[in-house]
């Protein structure tokens, strides 16, 4: 239910559906919260098991993006920073190693090397030898597009723009680098940082993020885009002479949901419309021989949390392939092999990560590789690698349930690990399994985390996470900072993370199967999930709680509405009037793919899946967490909720957090939504 920000990193994934990495804020507004959230997580003190996990995982290392040079002998890096007070500092670094074991890296700055900025989106030049990045070092909070040699020596500082720079691109010929700019931007793109407090009269803001070209030699910046034209994604043409990207006129925040695909000229000028799509699409990319261009369509409710099926159109638009109709599968990602005969892609597969091929000519799927994993190579939320130009080699970022994220290089299916950063880190929560169910004739998915020191003597409670989306899905994953439900394992909790219809990892038809049902099938597949978990494992079945965020949120919101058999819940950054949000949010245009019409001209169909409509019937004690500035799923939607269960006299509490948006940026506010969500379910559940 939300847009996801450019040069962000799956470590929220099945929590949230939002990244760990922090973004740029603006000026702390000037409102206060409703209720006033601890500088930090006291009462869980050093020695309790939610404090020890939840330093676990602040004392992660994460990585924000791994890039294989084209020659696949060599991998950079970037690394998030961890500042004095052991938290994400908000500035990252710049690493490069040879792509074997035991490879010493070498950093790459802009700066001395003596001090820490911001700095990341690596991309390597055609021939290897040299390498783009953005940096902050001129001024701090204001990236600048560098290159220096892959060999060594000072970076050189090419651009002195004001505003946002994103997904550096070299051309084929290694003259140009293309970026996308937002001038004049106080921040990164996309609403799920904070919102900027607006007064006066309110107009409706449109900041286009345009397509650039960098000249290496003189270091001019040129935008070819169209001004009243907000470009997503792109790729260059194999001649370097035409791009073709995903864009939008109007609102860039609000319009990724309605973005068609067109061609540009390198010149610049108009675009040319060469496919409006019936749903989302991501990651087009030219063939070899430019003649056609392959790209990701199906039912996305979030940008970047792409899985869908692979679909293929001439370069001048026309007839359409669908690649890979009634896959069992959801692809997240996809780039050509050299030769132009097939397409490599990522995949979500029934919970797991898989790298597959696809052949147009024949219409064959062949998987390389497959794990219970997840996997990046540091788009936001879905699966993907970084591919060598032969095809054969490949860098990525892999972390699970048991081991923490490090970087990893070498042939397919054959990955050797380069770094050893977390090395010293163990899980701190217990083992997970994945299981299946039945629920109305679906085969469902989803990952159970066992208690830790588990006793199979004993009986345990158990809660049902609900991830974000709702087209998104729980993987196996090293928890990032917004977890605040990984944690409950060191304490004596079973965790459910379900898989209900509307998640990837099923193919397209499971995707679409929630719209117009959202709060139905949906929560039948989740309550299934949490019988099946009574099934394998030795749970209390009278001690069971929900929790969630966005759709999570939502869903929690929903569940307690619909059935008391959740004794405690937490509702994160939820939904509770889809009637009142549609003209509250400042993304509406993801509904009409869920809903069929806008709440003006179908309010019935929007009414039917808010569970204020079912409100009277909450027993369930809960905890409602908001930021103050959330433009995805505003904070009156969780003062709706809470007021409501306050006046029907049901146990609840409030807490709005100050100046965070739909992804909390501040390491006390992100360890007191762990701390308050173990102490809600402990003074319930145990």
């Amino acid at each position: 239910m939300k847009r996801t920000a450019k040069g962000m990193i799956a470590a929220w994934t099945a929590v949230t559906c939002l990244a760990c990495a922090s973004f740029a804020q603006e000026k702390p507004a000037a409102r206060k919260p409703a209720a006033k959230p601890r500088a930090a997580a006291k009462p869980q003190a050093n020695h309790s098991p939610v404090a020890g996990a939840m330093e676990a995982v602040f004392a992660t290392k994460t990585f924000e993006q791994a890039a294989i040079s084209p020659d696949g002998k060599r991998v950079a890096w970037v690394e998030t920073l961890i500042g004095k007070n052991g938290a994400p500092s908000g500035n990252t670094a710049i690493y490069l190693a040879d792509a074997k074991p035991g490879a010493a890296p070498r950093r790459i700055t802009a700066g001395s090397g003596t001090s820490d900025y911001a700095e990341g989106s690596v991309a390597w030049s055609p021939d290897s030898k040299r390498i783009a990045f953005f940096s902050d070092a001129a001024k701090r909070g204001q990236q600048q597009l560098y290159v220096t040699g892959a060999e060594g020596g000072p970076a050189r500082k090419l651009t002195s723009v004001v505003g946002f720079l994103a997904a550096p691109a070299w051309s084929p010929d290694g003259k140009t680098i293309a970026v996308l700019f937002t001038e004049n931007a106080t921040r990164a793109s996309g609403p799920l940082a904070a919102e900027t407090v607006q007064t006066g009269e309110i107009k409706d803001s449109v900041t286009e993020q345009r397509l650039a070209l960098v000249d290496l030699a003189t270091g001019k910046l040129r935008q070819i885009s169209p001004a009243d034209m907000y470009v997503y994604e792109y790729d260059w043409s194999p001649d370097g002479k035409r791009f073709v990207a995903s864009a939008a006129y109007g609102n860039g925040d609000n319009n990724w949901w309605i973005a068609e695909l067109y061609t540009l000229d390198a010149a610049g000028g108009e675009m040319k419309p060469i496919y409006k799509p019936s749903l989302q699409i991501a990651n087009p990319a030219w063939s070899p021989d430019g003649k056609h261009i392959a790209f990701l369509e199906g039912l996305m409710s979030d940008e970047g949390l792409n899985g869908c099926d692979i679909f293929l159109v001439n370069e001048s638009g026309g007839e359409l392939q669908n690649l890979t109709p009634g896959m069992k599968a959801s692809a997240t990602w996809l780039a050509w092999q050299p030769d132009g005969k097939k397409i490599l892609f990522a995949e979500n597969v029934d919970g797991d990560a898989g790298i597959t091929t696809a052949d147009p000519a024949t219409g064959k799927i062949a998987e390389l590789w497959r794990s219970a994993e997840t996997i990046t190579a540091g788009s936001a939320f879905a699966f993907s690698i970084s591919l060598s130009s032969d095809g054969k080699n490949a860098a990525l970022i892999r972390n699970s349930f048991s081991s923490p994220p490090e970087i990893w290089a070498g042939p397919i299916g054959d990955f050797h690990a380069v770094t050893s950063r977390n090395a010293g880190l163990k899980p701190a929560w217990g083992e997970a399994k994945s299981i299946h169910w039945s629920s109305d004739g679906y085969t469902v998915q989803g990952f159970l985390l066992y208690p830790k020191d588990f006793d199979p003597s004993k009986k345990y409670p158990l809660v049902v996470h609900v991830h974000g989306g709702p087209a998104f899905a729980s993987s196996s994953h090293w928890p990032g900072v917004h977890d605040f439900s990984v944690p409950l394992s060191a304490a004596g909790y079973f965790v459910l993370f379900p898989n209900p219809r509307g998640s990837y990892g099923q193919g397209e038809a499971f995707v679409r199967a929630n719209v117009k049902d959202y709060g139905y099938g949906d929560f039948r597949d989740i309550l299934a999930g949490a019988d099946e978990a009574l099934r394998v494992a030795p749970i209390d079945p009278n001690r069971i709680g929900i929790t969630g965020w966005s759709y999570g949120g939502y869903m929690t919101m929903w569940a307690v509405t619909q059935t008391n058999r959740f004794k405690a819940a937490v509702a994160g950054a939820g939904i509770a009037n889809y009637q009142s949000y549609y003209g509250e949010n400042s993304i509406d245009q993801w509904m009409i793919p869920y809903f069929g019409k806008s709440v003006y001209d179908d309010p019935e169909v929007y009414a039917k899946s808010s569970p204020i409509t079912f409100i009277k019937n909450v027993k369930t004690p809960t905890l409602v967490v908001v930021g103050d500035s959330d433009g995805e799923c505003p904070t009156p939607q969780s003062y709706e909720f809470w007021h409501a269960l306050k006046t029907l006299g049901v146990e609840t509490k409030f807490v709005v957090y100050e100046h965070e948006g739909h992804s909390f940026a501040t390491p006390a506010h992100q360890r007191d939504v762990i701390a308050r969500t173990a102490e809600w379910f402990t003074s319930h559940l145990k």
